[in-house]
């Protein structure tokens, strides 16, 4: 009989991930899911176990917190639950002028996105190594990893960081049987227009919003088929490449117009 695998799913609570969860329970994978709400945790928990009829391990936890990754790991390592899959999906941005923003926003922003994707990548590739174990990674990014985004600079600099992080280790880990992707959405459905203020932008109005389920769908089959990076939608791959062709002011530029704030626009 073929052992059960086990994701371990960040942001697990809404949205894409979420959705991805969902797509692991229905493969029948164990899950540990990673999100700050116990309360949303613990419907989830019930839900999936009893539709699934797999075992959920949940960890209410704020990823943006110094050392929230390696507290959420070693509780998994006391619980004696191995993670085959490892999904780094939490995330969140926020729309203002950077001179304007809160430095603590900014500062959780960096942890949440960078750090603590940076610090689970690292203690479970560790493991497996370590181990000779298999492993996939998915890294969720976004379209905004192929350009400068002004009004969002810090979460379009920490997509970036994503995207190239994700490349450079799948290419480091091509011996070990461990392989990494980065999956990169355009705007999607999810709560991250609130958290973000996205609303103050016209960026919504200019390009098509992506529904979370199918961006989802498209993420585990590329972990799923070993691919490197995984665009969801055809403009969002054009726009995506083509940003390479251009001249980096230019893109900057354009980017500052479609990001521009509704009441800084014309009439």
């Amino acid at each position: 009989m073929q052992k059960k695998k086990r994701a371990l799913i960040t942001g697990a609570s809404r949205g894409i991930g979420l959705e991805l969860a969902a797509l692991f329970a229905q493969a029948r994978n164990d899950l540990v899911l990673v999100a700050r709400s116990l309360k949303d945790l613990i419907t989830i928990k019930r839900v999936f176990e009893e539709r699934a009829g797999i075992s959920v391990h949940i960890v209410a936890k704020d990823l943006s917190l110094p050392g929230a990754a390696e507290e959420v790991y070693k509780e998994v390592k006391e619980q004696g639950l191995n993670i085959d899959y490892l999904v780094n999906n939490a995330g969140f941005g926020d729309f203002a002028p950077f001179a304007e923003a809160q430095w603590e926003k900014l500062q959780d922003m960096i942890n949440l996105n960078v750090s603590a994707l940076t610090h689970f990548s690292h203690l479970f590739i560790k493991e497996w190594t370590a181990n000779s174990s298999p492993g996939k990674i998915l890294n969720v990014a976004s379209t905004a990893a192929f350009q400068p985004g002004p009004m969002m600079a810090v979460y379009f600099a920490t997509k970036a960081y994503v995207l190239h992080f994700s490349e450079a280790l799948r290419e480091e880990l091509k011996s070990c049987n461990i392989s990494i992707t980065a999956l990169c959405p355009g705007p999607t459905a999810t709560h991250f227009g609130e958290v973000s203020n996205m609303k103050a932008s016209d960026v919504v109005k200019n390009v098509k919003i992506s529904d979370a389920k199918e961006v989802a769908k498209m993420g585990y089959r590329g972990m799923m088929k070993n691919k490197s990076i995984v665009i969801p939608g055809t403009v969002n791959k054009i726009i995506a490449y083509s940003v390479g062709l251009l001249p980096r002011d230019l893109v900057s530029y354009l980017s500052g117009k479609i990001m521009q704030p509704q009441s800084r626009k014309q009439v």
